[in-house]
């Protein structure tokens, strides 16, 4: 089986007869190939099927830190860095970023080529405001601890990238999210300036102004954020780039600047580390390889794969659901899947 790991933030394009949420995923096979690949999950059905493989992409080689987001039907995988590994037993050794943007059809399962980036980049922040893909940030070199400021703007309609203004800051491994009508460049690692200009801050683009705008403590952690998502016009977090969980779920207090831990969010079974049963009576350790999360209307999934022990690679799929609204019933969790 090789190594599994989650590539990036999930995506959830709209459908007009079921929600569904989208996750890419990279594969290191012991015998040298590898493959990079988009799964499904479907809410309703708790159900997981595999979508398409990423093409254009070496058969040495995966492609990492890129974006995946969805436009309606069409989901967009932008950037990233190609990298090899030549066997489980060898380091990983990235090649080269890339500024690819390719196009999969839901519908059609067709992939189409779309205008490349500006810059290309990888671990850098994305999100989608008024049908328009926005990129910021990241890094476009490698070997080097160092971010880039500028940003850039797509219209689907035309297959066209615009420049935008370049943020103050240079910062990559941010995180990208649409609030409050706004373009929020959140954390990351950030060069210059005092240290509140460092990790803690956010940039916050207004397209009606044409202009960004440094907004000081949004983040307040010494670590860049792992996922940002709005729901409902409010910010959820629920952990860092180095501790995906924290073991609870936080919102974003506006007033005071700082995050809060959601009531009832309180969750132990998303630990890197779990011990399910075995034969009804034995408990052996599982190691955790994916956390991400997902908004679905009021509620946020929490979609994590573990590995298996035994002697067969085995991958077991877990799902939590945790219910925002202010009277939801809290966590859910739905029959883990095994393959």
């Amino acid at each position: 089986m090789g190594s599994l790991s989650r590539l990036s933030r999930v995506s959830r394009p709209l459908s007009s007869n079921d929600d569904r949420i989208y996750i890419p995923f990279y594969v290191y096979h012991d015998g040298g190939d590898t493959s990079t690949f988009i799964d499904c999950y479907t809410p309703s059905t708790n159900s997981w099927h595999r979508v398409t493989t990423i093409p254009a992409i070496p058969e040495t080689l995966v492609l990492k830190d890129f974006a995946l987001v969805a436009i309606h039907h069409h989901i967009y995988a932008i950037g990233g860095r190609l990298c090899s590994r030549r066997s489980a037993q060898h380091d990983e050794k990235c090649i080269y970023v890339v500024p690819c943007v390719r196009r999969y059809d839901v519908r059609t399962e067709r992939w189409d080529i779309c205008a490349p980036l500006m810059q290309p980049r990888f671990s850098f922040a994305c999100t989608v405001s008024n049908g328009k893909i926005y990129v910021a940030g990241g890094q476009s070199t490698l070997g080097s601890a160092r971010g880039i400021s500028s940003t850039e703007v797509y219209d689907p309609a035309l297959d066209q990238w615009r420049s935008l203004f370049n943020m103050s800051t240079m910062r990559y491994k941010c995180v990208g999210v649409t609030w409050q009508d706004k373009i929020h460049v959140v954390g990351g690692f950030v060069h210059g300036g005092p240290f509140i200009l460092k990790r803690s801050s956010a940039e916050v683009y207004d397209a009606e102004r044409d202009k960004w705008d440094f907004m000081a403590r949004m983040w307040d952690l010494d670590v860049p954020p792992n996922q940002i998502v709005a729901v409902n016009g409010k910010l959820f977090s629920s952990g860092d780039c180095y501790q995906p969980w924290k073991g609870h779920i936080e919102v974003y207090d506006v007033r005071e600047k700082i995050w809060n831990v959601v009531h009832g969010s309180y969750f132990d079974c998303l630990s890197p580390t779990s011990t399910p049963s075995v034969g009804g009576s034995e408990l052996l350790p599982m190691t955790r390889l994916y956390l991400t999360m997902a908004p679905v209307e009021n509620q946020l999934y929490f979609l994590a794969g573990y590995r298996m022990p035994g002697d067969v690679p085995r991958l077991r799929s877990e799902v939590h659901v945790f219910d925002t609204a202010e009277n939801g019933g809290g966590w859910q969790s739905f029959e883990p899947f095994e393959e």
